[in-house]
């Protein structure tokens, strides 16, 4: 299994951006698809974004779709998610998570329970 810590998270003002980075450790990163999840205290976590193994291929949670972007490097084993004109209501910790799986149906790959590998979490805290 691929080891993975979350790194960027932080206060920001409404409105404002962040760039959180995931980087990857252990195993062959790009044999893996990267989503992004969020999660407040006493809720379940939640789809935000994913990405497919060549990083071709996207998806998004309405909540993020035009606002945030998923993106990776497979040579640093790092996946980002850039976060723009962020809202109160996006405060939460994020956590990066991967699939060695190639899945479109978004039934399956908004489900956490489709990923293989987590990190820690990242704290991120918008203020209006």
């Amino acid at each position: 299994q691929v080891q993975l810590v979350e790194s960027g998270g932080g206060s920001v003002q409404a409105g404002g951006s962040l760039r959180l980075s995931c980087a990857g450790s252990g195993a062959t990163f790009s044999r893996y698809s990267m989503g992004w999840f969020r999660a407040t205290a006493g809720k379940e976590r939640e789809f935000v974004a994913r990405i497919s193994r060549s990083g071709g291929t996207t998806y998004y949670a309405d909540s993020a779709e035009g606002r945030f972007t998923i993106s990776r490097d497979n040579a640093k084993n790092t996946v980002y998610l850039q976060m723009n004109s962020l809202k109160p209501e996006d405060t939460a910790v994020y956590y990066c998570a991967a699939d060695p799986k190639s899945i479109t149906s978004s039934d399956t790959y908004k489900r956490s329970n489709t990923y293989d590998s987590w990190g820690p979490g990242t704290q991120v805290t918008v203020s209006s």
